[in-house]
């Protein structure tokens, strides 16, 4: 059966005019949301430190940024657009005692919701506008004219126009130019992490690493091997993003196809295969969300000692040297104070 998908045509924004919209948190989602929803005619108050980086860059966007509970009391439908791990408890010490009955509650992502860390009153709308793609792509698509496809799903509906809600701040977000596609919760939540660390980000990273790994130890110049398992990667993903792999295969050599046949099955295999059940069964079964709050509980020793530990790797720093005689890349580096443009 084929998923539900939702366009400009199928809502309107009435649902939510006259009504205040609370972003709670301007950053990475929460700085696109508010300015295309308040591009397109609706509300909306911002929650967020002041003094912060962000907080500060939401002034200059023209908001004036209000404590959480002030921000909850004030508006109809409240965004949570924070990290996963402090949204329990922000959630606890300023939105909960300042919901009304009536009042709908917004995630970008299913997370805390599906694995209980958030409960919501029942009297509340509960839902979720998920674009596909990081927050500046959708400020970017949407100043352009088109938006990011979107996925939506209901929850709670207290009101019995929970829908309408959601679907209004998916359109007013440029969701409804991409296509907005219904889900539930749970299945937006499984994939999304799945997909993140099985093949988007853990399995890429380790593909990138290993690889790089390979070709300097068996003394290639590292150099080369960077632009082989790193660099071309936007080349090969472009591709498959515009027509598939069938696209892909059709448009590299017949040398990189044969390849991609004759080896490919050999590193990702029926093992790795049942290595990938298995991570999706830590997903479902709630291990990974224990196991991203424990570590969050302990101040994130554990994830913040990944972090410098791969930031060290050699396709790191290489790739640091490489994309610096590329200004056409536009290259980034990281400091104390976020990425800057080098």
């Amino acid at each position: 059966m084929a998923i539900e998908t939702l366009y400009d045509k199928d809502g309107s924004l009435a649902p939510l005019q006259g009504k205040t919209i609370a972003v709670i948190g301007y950053g990475s989602q929460g700085h696109a949301h508010a300015q295309n929803l308040r591009d397109s005619g609706l509300t909306v108050i911002v929650a967020n430190r002041k003094e912060s980086t962000n907080g500060k860059l939401a002034i200059e966007h023209g908001f004036d940024p209000l404590p959480v509970d002030e921000a909850v009391k004030q508006a109809d439908l409240i965004a949570i657009a924070l990290p996963d791990e402090v949204q329990p408890d922000v959630y606890e010490a300023s939105i909960a005692p300042n919901l009304t009955a009536g009042k709908t509650l917004l995630f970008t992502h299913g997370f805390n919701v599906h694995f209980g860390t958030i409960t919501p009153p029942e009297d509340v709308n509960v839902v979720m506008v998920a674009p596909k793609g990081p927050g500046h792509t959708v400020r970017w698509e949407y100043e352009r004219g088109g938006g990011v496809p979107t996925l939506m799903a209901v929850h709670q509906d207290a009101t019995g126009d929970a829908k309408d809600q959601a679907l209004a701040y998916a359109i007013g977000n440029g969701g409804g130019k991409g296509g907005i596609l219904v889900t539930n919760f749970k299945d937006e939540c499984e994939t999304d992490l799945f997909g993140e660390q099985v093949v988007l980000c853990g399995g890429l990273s380790e593909s990138i690493k290993k690889g790089f790994e390979v070709l300097t130890e068996a003394g290639y110049p590292p150099e080369l091997a960077y632009f082989e398992v790193c660099h071309e990667l936007e080349l090969i993903i472009n591709l498959i993003k515009r027509g598939g792999l069938d696209y892909m295969r059709y448009s590299i050599s017949n040398t990189a196809e044969f390849g991609d046949y004759y080896t490919g099955p050999k590193i990702c295999d029926d093992d790795t295969k049942k290595r990938m059940e298995a991570a999706l069964k830590h997903i479902q079964d709630g291990s990974f969300a224990k196991a991203f709050r424990d570590d969050y509980a302990n101040g994130f020793k554990w994830f913040k000692q990944q972090r410098a530990e791969n930031a060290g790797h050699g396709v790191e720093s290489v790739g640091k040297e490489l994309r610096r005689m590329m200004p056409w890349l536009k290259p980034v580096e990281l400091s104390d104070g976020g990425p800057v443009e080098v």
